[in-house]
């Protein structure tokens, strides 16, 4: 066990130290290079796009899709996270947090219009697709999708379900003394019938619960930032100085400040919105899209990485540094116990236990998010005849995670799980830059349809390089 978590840890090392971080912000960089600036020029156009999201005809809506993405991205991460980001690496971390969110948009953008693009039809009115699906359909390559699918059911389907699990059973100890065993035994109960209820099931309480979740944080945020106006300015000052070591300079220790606050603002940035990663194409992929174009699913998963980070990251970063200075300084906590010492110190004892409901809520969500990008993953890898029993395995697996996940620790799963994310995410990443032709192009046609004046629609045989893989029950030609 020891050499296996020596193995674990340097093949963290490895990745998360060096390759993933260069590789995810270079790809965004090309993306955003390539299409223009495309998170800021259709900035607007996002929000325009959630007027219509709720039209699914039956199936899952673009809304639906998007409530599902952020109910897995926006978790203990957004909490937990971003305190961790700024104990390691100075409030200016935040800012390179927001670097990294705004070019991981284009990124978004990429995987989840071509998830969009070789999704295939469900039977049910639903779509299946993500990474795996375009990897096979795309690249002809389906050892590297049965790869990508058991990293992902390894991470997002069994291992970090316990972590979130754990996360909540903690939480509600701390605050209202609910034994671990109990909390678990909740979560098993509350968890079980929306995932025996499959992946609309799922999309309905996100679609619920993920708005509400949201807004009252935010609300919560922007309390805390109102009643301490006149400390926004130097706050701001604060998290811009930090970034480029400007709070060090007197001090020589410039190069290391800006090195920990680049690193630990890029690193928690990519795990809160997860763009590249290859998860939340799994979710844009079951939409059915309004306009008919997987472009459209595309604007409306970049919304999603903006409203992680630039919106909840954000909040929770106001919350601790308009805390003050001296909060930072002490070593009594570094994660999410510094969220709720901030929130305490703004609003009174009751800030800790509203960050307890927030975190049952927010891992919640991301339980039953997590389960659905594993089922997808689960059913690719068993073919149509084997699915339904491998799903009932994989479902009854999923609980027994999350009791487990409730009553320890598991820091050997933990590193496990990041081992599976990291190759996951080097094989999508891999996969959507041999594959940008495509989104570009198809970006080039939405984009020729919407300054002509038309409503973008989708037709497979204007596009050579797609008319044989793609799907035509999904994708009919016109």
């Amino acid at each position: 066990m020891e050499f296996f978590n020596r193995l674990v840890g340097g093949g963290n090392g490895l990745l998360w130290g060096s390759v993933l971080i260069y590789l995810l912000i270079g790809a965004g960089l090309y993306f955003t290079v390539m299409t223009r600036g495309i998170q800021f020029r259709y900035f607007g156009h996002m929000f325009k796009l959630l007027r219509h999201s709720r039209q699914g005809n039956g199936g899952i809506s673009s809304f639906q899709a998007l409530s599902t993405s952020l109910a897995a991205r926006v978790g203990t991460g957004n909490l937990a996270g971003v305190a961790v980001a700024i104990y390691f690496g100075g409030p200016g971390a935040i800012f390179w947090m927001w670097i990294t969110a705004l070019v991981g948009m284009a990124t978004s953008f990429v995987e989840s219009t071509l998830a969009q693009a070789y999704k295939v039809d469900h039977g049910d009115q639903t779509f299946r697709g993500g990474p795996a699906r375009y990897i096979e359909r795309g690249l002809g390559l389906r050892w590297l999708a049965v790869a990508f699918s058991i990293c992902l059911v390894i991470a997002f389907g069994l291992a970090f379900n316990s972590v979130q699990a754990n996360s909540i059973a903690q939480a509600m100890q701390e605050a209202y003394a609910v034994p671990t065993w109990v909390m678990g035994l909740i979560l098993v109960a509350v968890v079980a019938p929306i995932i025996f209820g499959g992946l609309k099931s799922i999309a309905r309480v996100a679609e619920l619960v993920v708005p509400l979740m949201a807004l009252l944080y935010l609300l919560l945020a922007l309390s805390v930032v109102l009643l301490n106006i006149d400390d926004l300015p130097a706050a701001l000052s604060t998290i811009i100085r930090s970034a480029f070591g400007l709070e060090q300079a007197a001090g020589g220790a410039v190069g290391y400040a800006v090195a920990q606050a680049i690193m630990n603002g890029i690193k928690r940035g990519l795990f809160s919105n997860e763009a590249g990663m290859g998860s939340a194409p799994n979710a844009a992929a079951t939409a059915t899209t309004h306009p008919n174009h997987p472009a459209a699913q595309g604007f409306i998963q970049m919304l999603g990485v903006f409203l992680d980070t630039l919106v909840i990251c954000t909040a929770t970063a106001a919350i601790i540094i308009m805390a003050g200075p001296e909060l930072l300084a002490g070593d009594e906590a570094n994660g999410i116990q510094l969220t709720q010492m901030a929130l305490s110190q703004h609003v009174g004892e009751w800030g800790g236990q509203f960050i307890a409901i927030a975190i049952l809520l927010f891992a919640f969500t991301s339980v039953i998010a997590n389960y659905s990008y594993g089922e997808s993953n689960v059913e690719y890898l068993a073919g149509h005849r084997r699915a339904p029993l491998a799903i009932l395995i994989y479902r009854l697996a999923v609980l027994c995670m999350v009791m487990i996940g409730s009553l320890a620790s598991l820091g050997t799963i933990w590193s496990l799980a990041d081992l599976s994310m990291g190759m996951m995410a080097l094989i999508n990443l891999v996969a959507i830059l041999l594959l940008s032709p495509v989104a570009f192009a198809l970006f080039k046609d939405y984009e020729r349809q919407l300054k002509a004046g038309e409503e973008p629609s989708f037709d497979p045989g204007r596009f050579p390089r797609l008319a044989d893989k793609v799907d035509p029950k999904a994708w009919p030609r016109r």
